[in-house]
C-alpha cells in the first residue's frame, strides 16, 4: 500500500509512489490523440512601442518598462501599508460623546458620509474605467493596487462609523438625501460615468480628449482638491487634540491620495504629450467652476456653524489655492489666480512620521513610518 502525506497549502493526499501506467489500449477502442503542435512564434514586445491608450503590445507583459516611473508608484504605495485596525478608537469615542460640541460632531459624521462614497466612487472608477483603457502593464499595476487602496479607506471610514457608535443607515444615506454632499458626487458621475462604457472608442479623436478630461477631473479635482482638501475638517479637531484616532488613519489615507493624485497627473502630462492633444480651455474653465460651486455648497453646509479655528470661507479658499497646484502641475493655467495658501499646516498632515507601534507600547519599525519620501 503506497505511502500518503498532506503538503503545506492543501488538503488533498498527495501519493509518494508513482501512479499506475495505463493500460493499453483495446482493440476497437480510438488511440489518444496526437498532442497539438506549438502555435507559431510571435515577435517580442519592444518597449518603444507601448502607448498609455491604444497600445498594440502584449498587455500581460510587464517589463521592458516605456514608463519606469508607474513601476516606481507601486513600488512606494506598497510602502504605505497599513489597516485601520492598527489604530486604537477609544478616545476617540470618549471624544465624541462627551466633548465634542453639537457643530463638531456634525462636521464630523458630514465628512465621513462624504467620504464613504466618495471612495467607492473612486474604486469602481479606476476598476472600470481607467485601468481597463490603459494599454500598458505597469500602468495597470499601480492602478489595481489604487484599486485595492480605495476598497481599504472605505474599511477605514466604516470602522471609524462602526467603532463610534453612528447610526451606518442614516450615515451611508446622507450622500442621497443631503444636497450639498449628493451634488459633490452628481457631479462626479456626471464627469465620469460616460469613460466607464466599455465600449467607449478611444481611437475617435473627441472621445479621446473626453477620456483626458474626465481623467483629469478624477486625478486632480476629485482626489487632489476635493479628497485633499476633504479631511481637513478633521485635520482641525486633531490640531486641538480631538479625534485623533480618526485623524491618524485619515492621515494615512491622505498619503495613499497624495500618490493617486501624482500618478493620475502624471498620466495625464504623458497622455496629452503623446497623442498631440491639449486641453480645451472653455472646457476647462467649466470644469474649475462647477468644481469649486461644489465644494464651496458642501462647506456652507458641513460648516454651517464655524468650529474653532476652520470655518466654510476657509476651507473654500483652500480648495482654490489646492486648484492652482493641480493646475501648474498639468501645465495649465491656475483657475483662481491669487489664491493663498490660507492653510499652510495642511501639508505636513502627509508627512506622518511613526516612530512607535499604534498603541505606544514598543518602539517599531513600522514601515509606514519612515521608509517613505513624499513629493
Amino acid at each position: 500500500m503506497s505511502a500518503l502525506h498532506f503538503n503545506d497549502w492543501d488538503d488533498a493526499p498527495v501519493r509518494t509512489t508513482p501512479p499506475a501506467r495505463p493500460a493499453p489500449a483495446q482493440a476497437g477502442t480510438a488511440a489518444p490523440a496526437p498532442a497539438a503542435a506549438p502555435g507559431p512564434s510571435l515577435a517580442p514586445v519592444n518597449a518603444a512601442d507601448k502607448r498609455i491608450v491604444g497600445g498594440k503590445t502584449d498587455i500581460n507583459q510587464l517589463a521592458p518598462f516605456k514608463y519606469p516611473w508607474a513601476w516606481e508608484f507601486f513600488l512606494k504605495a506598497n510602502r504605505n501599508h497599513w489597516t485601520p485596525l492598527e489604530i486604537s478608537m477609544a478616545q476617540d469615542v470618549h471624544d465624541y460623546h462627551h466633548k465634542l460640541s453639537g457643530a463638531e460632531r456634525h462636521v464630523f459624521e458630514n465628512v465621513l458620509a462624504y467620504l464613504t462614497t466618495s471612495d467607492i466612487l473612486a474604486m469602481r472608477n479606476i476598476g472600470l474605467a481607467v485601468m481597463e483603457k490603459m494599454s500598458a502593464p505597469e500602468l495597470q499595476i499601480y492602478q489595481a493596487r489604487q484599486v485595492y487602496e480605495e476598497a481599504l479607506h472605505t474599511w477605514t471610514y466604516q470602522h471609524c462609523i462602526e467603532s463610534i457608535g453612528l447610526d451606518q443607515q442614516e450615515i451611508y444615506n446622507r450622500y442621497r438625501v443631503v444636497p450639498a454632499i449628493h451634488g459633490k458626487i452628481a457631479l462626479a458621475n456626471r464627469r465620469l460615468e460616460r469613460v466607464m462604457r466599455p465600449d467607449f472608442d478611444l481611437a475617435d479623436r473627441d472621445n479621446l480628449h473626453e477620456f483626458a478630461l474626465s481623467y483629469f477631473f478624477f486625478a486632480a479635482i476629485f482626489e487632489g482638491c476635493w479628497f485633499y482638501n476633504g479631511f481637513t475638517p478633521i485635520f482641525a479637531l486633531q490640531r486641538r487634540g480631538l479625534m485623533k484616532g480618526a485623524a491618524e488613519q485619515l492621515q494615512y489615507i491622505m498619503r495613499d491620495e497624495v500618490l493617486h493624485c501624482a500618478f493620475g497627473i502624471r498620466v495625464v502630462r504623458e497622455l496629452l504629450k503623446e497623442e498631440n492633444l491639449s486641453l480645451d480651455p472653455a472646457a476647462l474653465k467649466t470644469l474649475w467652476d462647477e468644481a469649486e460651486a461644489a465644494e464651496a455648497a458642501y462647506a456652507a453646509y458641513i460648516l454651517r456653524d464655524p468650529i474653532l479655528g476652520y470655518n466654510a470661507d476657509l476651507h473654500t479658499r483652500q480648495f482654490r489655492f489646492m486648484a492652482n497646484r493641480r493646475a501648474r502641475q498639468v501645465g495649465l493655467a491656475e483657475p483662481f489666480p491669487g489664491a493663498e495658501n490660507v492653510l499652510p499646516w495642511l501639508d505636513e498632515q502627509a508627512n506622518l512620521r511613526k516612530e512607535k507601534n499604534f498603541f505606544e507600547t514598543r518602539v517599531t519599525e513600522y514601515q509606514t513610518g519612515g521608509a517613505l519620501a513624499w513629493e
